[in-house]
């Protein structure tokens, strides 16, 4: 059964106190490779490990635009009021990107010798019932004022809740067994079971528990997300659990997961760089292109503009259209600051851009080592002018991409009304692609140094080269097109 719910794909990387910056890599090739979110398994009593809500806060922080999520929380070493106002505080401070997964707890020896209470398994799940209560109480849900939780293993009376979530936290249960089934289904916004506990032959009698649990309970199954911790190798098809195969096999086994039982959030447990590359550039597109073809849509593609930015011209001049400018015109000053702020603007952007240069030309000539610098960057932590490398790169894509969103949503539009700006404003908008795709090649590349040196400054100096060079060329082009358009119409 397909309950149509949107495609994500996250990573489930181990939170090895050994190999923290390993783990903080595999993050940051998931964003660069398309990903959604990132998981962290929670076991407060491993010794190896490092404090999964601790290590998510970081790689929350050091990222744009993955969701994370704890995967799953142990509640029993997690007093629900500080987990609620933890996770409310992380939701808070990335701007909406944190979701909550959450278990009745296992290893009960551990649990003990950790502190924790051991339970019985109906105990354990009585008591994530209550924690649930009490989490969305801490965050205001209900809206009754007071948080009042009387219950056998958990009592809070009169607490105010807050601090409130910036979005609606997700509550995703990690269960298998009939009754935590039921739970889900009557009060998660989510189920979390993993390949190698619930393998694919056993997902529709699991789903069939959780789907008539929210029926009886008023609720719609669909509402609840099903997502899957998954895991595989690419290669010869083999047998044993998990995916196998080419990139083309995984998002088949992957697609009829989703349109036959109901899966839509597949989480790649694994910490090798390549796979998780693979997972989000190859395999995650050819999903999505396969659902919407089996629900009954056209194969979801963004098309690339017929532009080519290469050579010393960078873009070819005579494909270029050109506003037809007045044959005379006299603007007033207020009429001349329109484009001359989008003259400043653009002095700001290509300002950075020669200082990125500066940063990626002392790598490439050997200033500093391959080695040094690979270090370097895992630590994030190669400076110039109080920079660092990787950093200063995320910010730098993050302004360019802000300049362009803005001038695509809301300045285009309003030009496009003039005669004549039509054309300019439709090859603007398809440079623009063409620099997001460059942009995100040089994100690549980036990556592609901190984990397999060898070529990798070379291929970092062209992506760089063939980024400045179209960027360049196009600010010129903008402000040489829309210097009438501005000066009669203003940004607004």
């Amino acid at each position: 059964m397909d309950y149509r719910q949107e495609l994500r794909f996250g990573l489930f990387p181990s939170p090895e106190a050994a190999a923290a910056e390993r783990t903080l890599l595999l993050a940051e090739v998931a964003e660069v490779s398309g990903y959604d979110l990132v998981t962290l398994q929670d076991h407060p009593y491993q010794a190896k490990h490092l404090d999964a809500l601790t290590l998510l806060t970081v790689i929350a922080a050091r990222s744009s635009s993955l969701r994370v999520a704890l995967n799953v929380a142990n509640l029993p070493l997690r007093p629900p009021v500080v987990l609620a106002k933890s996770i409310a505080t992380l939701d808070r401070l990335t701007g909406g990107r944190a979701e909550l997964g959450l278990g009745a707890g296992a290893f009960w020896d551990a649990i003990a010798a950790a502190g924790g209470r051991r339970l019985t398994p109906g105990q354990s799940v009585d008591a994530l019932r209550e924690g649930i209560e009490v989490i969305r109480g801490v965050w205001g849900v209900d809206g009754s004022g007071a948080v009042r939780v009387d219950g056998e293993h958990y009592r809070v009376v009169g607490l105010h809740p807050g601090p409130a979530p910036a979005h609606p936290v997700e509550i995703w249960l990690g269960a298998y067994k009939p009754r935590m089934l039921r739970l889900t289904g009557r009060y998660a916004d989510g189920w979390l079971p993993s390949m190698g506990y619930a393998a694919p032959d056993v997902l529709s009698e699991m789903n069939a528990t959780i789907d008539a649990a929210a029926r009886d309970a008023g609720r719609d199954p669909a509402g609840v997300r099903r997502l899957y911790n998954v895991m595989g190798s690419f290669g010869a098809a083999g047998g044993g659990p998990g995916l196998h195969g080419s990139p083309a096999d995984w998002a088949e086994q992957l697609a009829a997961l989703t349109l036959g039982e109901g899966m839509s959030t597949f989480i790649l447990a694994s910490d090798d760089v390549d796979v998780v590359r693979r997972f989000g550039e190859e395999v995650a597109p050819l999903v999505r292109d396969l659902v919407d073809a089996g629900r009954g849509g056209t194969a979801a593609s963004v098309a690339t503009p017929p532009l080519e930015p290469a050579g010393d011209d960078v873009w070819d001049e005579s494909t270029r259209p050109r506003f037809p400018a007045p044959a005379t015109y006299a603007y007033t000053a207020a009429q001349q600051a329109a484009p001359q702020h989008l003259v400043d603007v653009h002095d700001g952007l290509r300002a950075e851009l020669e200082r990125l240069d500066d940063l990626v030309l002392q790598v490439a000539e050997g200033r500093l080592t391959v080695g040094d610098a690979r270090s370097a960057i895992n630590r994030m932590t190669l400076r110039q002018n109080n920079w660092t490398l990787g950093a200063y790169c995320e910010q730098y894509c993050r302004i360019v991409t802000a300049h362009h969103s803005l001038e695509d949503a809301s300045v285009f539009p309003h030009l496009r009304r003039i005669e004549g700006a039509g054309p300019v404003i439709d090859r603007l908008t398809a440079e623009h692609r063409v620099i997001h795709d460059l942009l995100e090649a040089f994100d690549r590349a980036l990556v592609e140094l901190v984990a397999t040196p060898d070529g990798g400054v070379d291929r970092l100096r062209a992506v760089i080269d063939r980024f400045g060079g179209a960027l360049r060329s196009h600010l010129v082009y903008e402000e040489r097109e829309l210097m009438h358009p501005l000066a009669q119409a203003g940004f607004y």
